[in-house]
Order: structure tokens, then sequence, then C-alpha cells
């Protein structure tokens, strides 16, 4: 704590850092890739053998989709929900006025809270009329959420707590691990439970850029689509604005900074980020050696998402 405070009295002081982000007239529309929309229909199809549905979010951009009657697991693991400026209780009572009533934190690396979902779910489905599957003592559950969000990683979670297995569904650090819903897959055995485990899809319009760049951030959508400098640069200053300054720590700067290009240089000169450039002369071909700004651009992006730089909320 001591450190975080020395930052922030020797940094810039107030009006030092960017107001504003200027995205360039960037385009969403292109950053929802095509598959998505296969993904769509095969959930529509699977939600008519569903008893109730699972939504998984990510905690860092906690925006929620209200309207399904369906608990809500927030992924916590690099979110700052033990510091006082965002208290649990404000936030669920946010997240209850969104409509969202039945929610559940989890941290599924740890397995923390992730023993409260079985018995929410079967509550709910209890609690409700199940129609065509009235005569049916199994529950079947849909897992949804944007790409990289989790969702495997619930499942496999709620595995290891219940049945005592290893892994049944493949869980990666970029979204598109999961490429349509799968077979059902049980994760109880009282009660009987199976969950789908469905591919990540956004909606096919977001809104708008800032909200894309967060998802873009925590994972949601492929990196080259959106673009790896300018997402570096996103970060940094939503950094800065929210004075969490542990990148400079991390990199050993000498204080915070407001400009992606320096912060990259340093981080590409002491972690040897460089690349071959094959340069035309008139003399002929000269190799040298340049420093890879891209490869930089992508190691600030990976220790964000690894929690390295702090426990950050986008949202």
């Amino acid at each position: 704590m001591r450190v975080w405070a020395a930052l922030r009295a020797a940094g810039p002081g107030p009006g030092a850092f960017r107001e504003r982000f200027e995205f360039g007239g960037r385009d969403v529309a292109s950053w929802f890739p095509r598959h998505m929309a296969k993904g769509l229909r095969q959930m529509r199809l699977a939600l008519r053998r569903a008893d109730c549905l699972v939504e998984v979010h990510d905690a860092r951009i906690s925006s929620t989709a209200a309207g399904h009657p369906s608990p809500l697991s927030l992924q916590t693991t690099l979110a700052p929900f033990h510091l006082p400026s965002t208290p649990l209780p404000a936030v669920l009572e946010q997240l209850r006025q969104q409509g969202c009533s039945h929610v559940v934190f989890t941290d599924c690396q740890r397995d923390v809270n992730v023993k409260k979902v079985v018995p929410m779910v079967a509550s709910l489905v209890a609690d409700g009329p199940r129609y065509h599957r009235a005569e049916s003592s199994e529950h079947n559950i849909l897992v949804i959420g944007v790409p990289n969000v989790g969702k495997s990683s619930l499942i496999n979670s709620l595995r290891r707590l219940h049945l005592k297995k290893g892994k049944a569904t493949a869980v990666g650090g970029e979204p598109g691990i999961t490429k349509a819903v799968l077979s059902r897959i049980q994760v109880c055995e009282k009660p009987l439970m199976y969950l789908v485990d469905t591919p990540g899809v956004l909606p096919p319009r977001l809104g708008d850029v800032e909200t894309g760049m967060k998802l873009a951030l925590c994972g949601a959508i492929l990196d080259h689509l959106v673009g790896e400098d300018v997402m570096a640069d996103y970060l940094l200053y939503t950094l800065n604005k929210q004075q969490q300054f542990g990148y400079v720590q991390r990199y050993g700067l000498g204080q915070p900074c407001d400009h992606i290009e320096p912060l990259l240089k340093h981080v590409a000169l002491t972690q040897g980020r460089t690349q071959k450039v094959k340069v035309l002369t008139g003399t002929g071909n000269v190799n040298m050696m340049m420093l890879n700004y891209p490869a930089a651009a992508y190691e600030f992006l990976r220790d964000f998402r690894a929690g390295r730089l702090g426990r950050v909320i986008l949202d």
C-alpha cells in the first residue's frame, strides 16, 4: 500500500493525464466474427432442452443482460471487490436493480463459492414450471456468456467439487476455444445435473466502441480484430484514469506515463522484444534489429489479463 501511495503522490498531478480517449472513428461492426452467428443459432436450439440458464460474467466488465431467470456467476479472480471503493453489497444491489436477483460471486481458479451454484440452480428449477420436461428428474442447464469469460472453467470447477473429476471441456486464454454447443456434461450426482457449454457469443451490435474495447481487453474479442496497439493505449489510459499505477513498479519505470509509445519502448528494451528487419539500401540488403512494439503491447495486455498490473474493474 505504501508503494501505491508514493506513486500517487509522486506522479503527475491533476490534469496531467488524458481526460478522454480518441478512438479514431473505429467501427465495432467489424469486430463481430461471422462464426458467432452459427453459435447463436445453436444456442436457440439448445434452449428448448434447458431447464435453466447460468449466465457467466467477468466482474471486470460487469454490465449485465437482465431478463433471464437464472443464476449469474461473476468471475471475481481479477476484480477488486475487496476494496472499499467497490463494496460487495453495493454491487449486489446494482445487479438486483438490473433484474439479476440470483447472483453468485465465484473464483473458479480456487473453487471459491462454486458450491453455491448447484443448490441455487436446483431451487430455481424446483420453483419454476418445467413444461415439456415435467416428467424428468434430471436438471439440464445451459451455460452462456461472452467469449473467454470462464464458462468452461465453471463447468470444470463444478466437476472437481461434486464428482471429483478432471477437466471435461477445454479452457483457453483467448476467445473461440469452445467452437460449438457440446454434449451434456454431468457436474453433479445428487441432484443429477448436466451442464451444456456453449461457444461465447457477442451481440451483433455492441453499441459503442468503448464497450467493445473493454470486452477486447478481457479477451472476449480477438486482439488482431481490434489492434494490440490501440488496446494497449486504451489500457494505459484506463489505468491512469483510475490511478492504478501497478505498471510503473512492474516495468521499473520512474513514474507513470500518459502515452503508450515510451511505455512500449521501455518494455521492449528491458524484456528483449526485438525483431530482425531487412532494409534495402543502395549497396544491398542489410539486416537490422529493431524493437518489436506489437510484442511489447501484447506483453502489456497479457500482464493485465493475468492480474499482474493490479486488480482493475473497467466498468
